[in-house]
This record gives C-alpha cells, structure tokens and sequence, in this order.
C-alpha cells in the first residue's frame, strides 16, 4: 500500500513540542498516573504487582467489560481493544474494503477517515458539511444523491472534529434509516463521545441501532488519557471482530498491560473523569465566545455544540496558512490549519479541552490587539 502523508499529523509532529502556546489540541485535560490511580483504594498497589507479559489480543476482560457498559446493547465479546483509533481506523479499512469499492465520507475529516480507503484503490466521495449563518449542518438528502451501487460504507465522525458538529436526533435516525434499507455498513468514528455540551443532544451509538454498524472509540478525547494509546471497535458483527483481530495480528497484536489497567480504572470512573473535563470545555466556550465577538472583524465562528474544537473561518483576508505561520513564528501560539483537512482557504481549528487554554488566547488576544 502507498499512501500519503498524514498532514495533520506530520503538522503536529513538526510544532506540537516547539510551539510553546498550544490553542489546537482536541484532546481534553489529561490526568497524571498518581492521580488516576487515587480514585480506587488499593490501585496504586494492583498497579505495581501488575505483570508485564503479552496481554489478550482482544483486549483485557475487565477493560472489555467496561468499554461495552458504555453501550446499550454489546456484551465485551462484541469489542476489540486496539492501539488508539488510528489502528481501529487503518485495520477495519482493510478488513472492510477493496480495491473499486465506493465509499462516502462526512467531511471535512481526520484523514485516516478516507486516506486509507484512497490507498486501497477506493472511490471516495466527500459528504460535505456547510455552514448556513447559525452553524454546521449536514444534508441528508445529498447523502442520498451520493449512494451509489456500489457504495460499500458510509463513514461518519460525530460529534464532529474540527467543526464541533453533531447530527440531530431527526438526522441520526434518518442516516440509520438508509443503513437499515441497504447493504451499506455504517462505520462511525465516536471519539468525541461523551463531550455533548448539554445532555439532550448526545446520540445513540452506531453499534447500538444496527448490527452491521462498527463505533470507533479512544481514550484520548472525552478522557483525556491520550498516552495510553487505548481504543477499541464494538460492533455486534462476529464477522468483523474475527477478521479484525486476524489483522490485528500482523499489527500491535495485544495492547499494553498497564495501559490496559489504567484505562479500566478510567472507566470504572468515568462519570467523574466526564464532568470535570465538561466543566473545562463549558469554561473555556465561554472565553471562545467572548473572542470571537471582540474580534468578529477578523474571523467568524459557528459555536460548537459538541467535541473540543471549532472551526473558525478568517474573514479578513489572510490565508490560513499564512496567519497559523503568523502567530506560531510571532508569539508562539499553534493553530491548525483547514488544509490538514483537506480544506482549503480560511479556515483554522482551535481546540478548547485543556485547562490552560486560557493562556494560549491571552496570547492571540494581545497579538491581535497590537496588530
């Protein structure tokens, strides 16, 4: 296979530990071991007398048990552990799709998302996101334009990264309408699962309307727990858990045994994990709010309402690429460009999950003002 760079990502590995102001992460807060490990009695000592031999290829039991409490309708049979979402998305393209096969993908999106189906000698289809004055929306009608005979799968990422957009409950069961009248397999990439900004919006997973759907999920987004490199597939399709842990073999075969147990710890508390780092986005939309009123002659935004990042458009005239160098090489601040989304022109991703965004903000703050 021949594929392309991964422009985000290289992006990222050229700048994320030099820049000293980070304003694009979408990870959220993360939490130190020793703080991790203080929300259960006695962990800090299971965790030292943990071995350190090869681990279950499908996952540890306990973590696949607490990965499926996240479903309505999966028992830990029905997930596969993998090393972050990246190895979900690479292996399940593969396992999934061949050369000539049609595949649409919700766009603008994380580039793995239709990448890989490129390289596998896919035709991809672009199913455009659109901002109309009050926010992100999507079509559901031009989805259905673009299904084919031959459309293989529809590949979804919601709540959305970069844009923060999220179907609504009408759309959602619209999308699982089309998925139930065809033999389209519906692949969604859930990584921003647990980040609604307010309850009511949050969706149904995919794994849970049909038996044919595949959720992606991680550690790193909604938990912050990014350096665990823990992610997982659910599915009710025995099918593709088999071959998806065939493939797995000729990968990272098994996870990372303390990884393992600090993510179940993780879950076993995620209600807590969840409200402080909702606490974190709640705070900081407030201070992106107020930025992008001071600051409308320059750029405009449609408010997220879900994930941990905006899309922002720049409006007076700059280029986005030109004013993320701008501000990088100038005060120190990273923002990423829409180009590493295959977008080009004006737009840039912010990111608003760590506690120290504020810093970054006072930074672009004061640079703008003095320009």
């Amino acid at each position: 296979m021949k594929i392309s760079e991964f422009q985000l990502e290289r992006y990222l590995a050229l700048h994320e530990f030099s820049a000293p102001f980070l304003l694009c992460t979408s990870d959220s807060e993360t939490m130190t071991i020793r703080e991790l490990l203080s929300l259960k009695p006695g962990a800090d000592e299971e965790f030292h007398n943990l071995g350190l031999g090869y681990t279950e290829s499908q996952g540890n039991p306990a973590l696949r048990k607490e990965i499926a409490n996240l479903y309505t309708s999966l028992n830990s049979d029905q997930i596969v552990v993998s090393a972050g979402a990246e190895e979900a998305i690479f292996l399940l393209m593969n396992i999934l799709l061949s050369p000539g096969d049609h595949v649409i993908v919700q766009a603008p999106a994380y580039q793995s998302l239709y990448e890989v189906a490129n390289a596998i000698g896919c035709a991809v289809s672009r199913w455009e996101l659109k901002e109309n004055g009050s926010g992100w929306v999507s079509d559901i009608e031009e989805l259905k334009r673009l299904i084919r005979p031959d459309t293989k799968a529809i590949v979804v990422n919601s709540p959305h990264n970069p844009t923060g957009h999220l179907f609504t409950h009408g759309e959602w069961n619209d999308l699982n309408k089309i998925i139930r009248e065809t033999s389209i397999r519906l692949i969604s990439d859930e990584v921003y699962r647990g980040l609604e900004h307010a309850r009511e919006v949050q969706l149904s997973a995919a794994a849970d309307e049909h038996p044919r759907n595949i959720s992606i999920g991680v550690m790193s987004k909604a938990f912050g727990l990014a350096g665990l490199r823990i992610g997982w597939i659910a599915t009710h399709d025995k099918e593709v858990v088999r071959r998806f842990l065939a493939m797995k073999d000729y990968t990272t075969i098994c996870s990372s045994a303390p990884s393992e147990f600090l993510a179940t710890l993780a879950l076993q508390n995620k209600d807590v994990i969840l409200q402080k780092n909702l606490a974190i986005v709640h705070q900081n939309l407030h201070l992106l709010s107020d930025f992008f009123k001071k600051f409308s002659h320059v750029m405009t935004w449609s408010a997220p309402i879900a994930g941990s990042t905006p899309f922002p458009r720049i409006i007076n005239g700059m280029s986005a690429q030109k004013f993320c160098d701008e501000v990088r090489e100038i005060i120190g601040v990273l923002l990423l460009p829409g180009s590493v989304f295959g977008v080009d022109g004006s737009y840039v991703r912010f990111g608003y999950g760590r506690s120290d965004m504020h810093q970054s903000l006072n930074k672009l703050v004061q640079y703008l003002q003095e320009k």
